[in-house]
């Protein structure tokens, strides 16, 4: 029986998706457990790019289930774009996919909360995407939320939006002089969009625990990252969920025994979107050339990522917290072209030196990095297809990264295509 956690193991946009696509080659089962549309995996094969928003990226196997959720909320009208588009690209989501009939959706209201309370806040937003999470997450604990199933019924349907309306339509116009949000429409055009989703829902925590007693392999898929945990994560420049491994429990119904393995996603530099603290960030021309050389924009929304150095400070809590015992490197061949590569091993805080990261953002704000420098390597990683082709400069940044984290490297990508991943000769997918 094999159950593995992939997280993200920084602020997102670690590479997820390409390492999902490969692990799903002989894993039947891949769930996404938390997050919404401001997720953004990209996959490139066969010279084409493809970015997935809500449907796990192992779709594109066409041996896989993919599951959403319930940890998951959805924007139904994004989800059958994605249906769509993966249909064109030659999956089959009508026997793949399968989506929790309790997984909240996300509604017009949610975007409209988004957008207006982002605004509101001037120069303190938290840089969110507009995509509605936040408004969702909080009717879902607030217990005012709409439930997939909802949708396929019009008197609870009906039911849950006007009372949601009630207190959003009165922040709407009482806080945030916007306009009010009629009910009917939103109930006329839901119920449509429950009939195009109605063939995809089912119990799927029953599915994933079927799954996992018959002794099939899966994959619990999360989104952004370990550092935007609301609970651990730069709060509050966090998302609205739980990307580390205890989210994956509560966010698809299996429990945290049938998890045996966690893997951590890493770059071999950091990257931020959005605002909150991010010590080694880069305002030189080497963070700009890492942003240029790495494609750094993001999937979602197309903003330009904030680049810096690795930081082992945060990825060692990373790991702490989530009980990573697997590292993924991805991006090594986006430092190609540096003389020097450098790691964050440590903070200078009020003037004192610290090894482990401030719960205060204020203090990591103001947090100065203390570095180790480690010779580049200056030459292409592409022709490597195995651990022991690379070259002696990497083998020394990877072996550090291993020793600080006590987490083994089993795969590295060396490039954004598929072909372009070395995975350690004794790994076990």
């Amino acid at each position: 029986m094999s159950v593995r956690v992939l997280i993200g193991a920084q602020w997102g946009d670690e590479g997820k998706g390409k390492i999902v696509d490969i692990l799903t080659r002989d894993t039947p089962i891949i769930a996404r457990y938390q997050g919404g549309a401001n997720a953004g995996h990209t996959l490139k094969f066969d010279g084409k790019k493809f970015v997935l928003h809500l449907i796990p990226s192992g779709i594109f196997h066409t041996h896989s289930t993919c599951v959403v959720g319930n940890g998951v909320v959805i924007d139904p009208v994004q989800l059958l774009k994605e249906i769509d588009a993966v249909k064109e690209m030659g999956a089959n989501p009508e026997t793949q996919l399968k989506v929790s009939k309790t997984a909240h959706v996300i509604l017009p209201y949610h975007k409209v909360l988004d957008s207006v309370r982002e605004t509101s806040k001037g120069d303190n937003k938290i840089g969110t995407t507009g995509r509605g999470i936040g408004p969702a997450y909080v009717h879902k604990m607030g217990r005012t939320g709409v439930r997939m199933m909802d949708l396929l019924d019009e008197k609870t349907l009906r039911s849950r939006v006007e009372s949601a309306l009630v207190e959003t339509n009165t922040l709407l116009t009482n806080l945030y002089d916007a306009e009010p949000i009629e009910s009917d429409s939103i109930v006329k055009e839901y119920l449509e969009i429950g009939k195009k989703v109605a063939p995809y829902l089912c119990d799927t925590s029953l599915l994933l625990h079927e799954a996992y007693k018959k002794g099939q392999k899966i994959l619990l898929e999360g989104a952004q990252g370990a550092l935007l945990d609301v609970d651990h994560g730069t709060y509050p420049f966090v998302t609205s969920s739980s990307p580390t491994s205890g989210g994956a429990t509560t966010g698809t119904g299996l429990p945290p025994n049938a998890i045996r393995k966690v893997m951590g996603i890493t770059k071999a530099y950091c990257t931020r979107v959005g605002n909150g603290p991010f010590p080694t960030e880069l305002f030189d021309e080497t963070g700009d050339s890492i942003r240029s050389v790495g494609q750094e924009f993001g999937a979602t929304t197309g903003r330009p990522r904030r680049c810096g150095w690795l930081d082992m400070v945060a990825l060692r809590y990373a790991v702490r917290i989530s009980g990573i015992n697997e590292l993924v490197v991805t991006k090594l061949d986006v430092l190609n072209h540096l003389d020097e590569i450098k790691i964050c091993v440590a903070y200078t805080v009020n003037g004192k030196t610290v090894t482990e990261i401030p719960l205060s953002v204020d203090e990591l704000e103001n947090a100065t990095p203390v570095y180790e420098t480690f010779k580049g390597w200056k030459k292409d990683l592409a022709y490597a297809t195995s651990f022991s082709e690379l070259p002696d400069e990497v083998k020394v940044f990877l072996n550090y990264i291993e020793e600080q984290t006590e987490a083994e490297i089993v795969i590295v990508s060396n490039g954004p295509d598929r072909k372009e991943t070395i995975l350690k000769t004794d790994f076990i997918i």
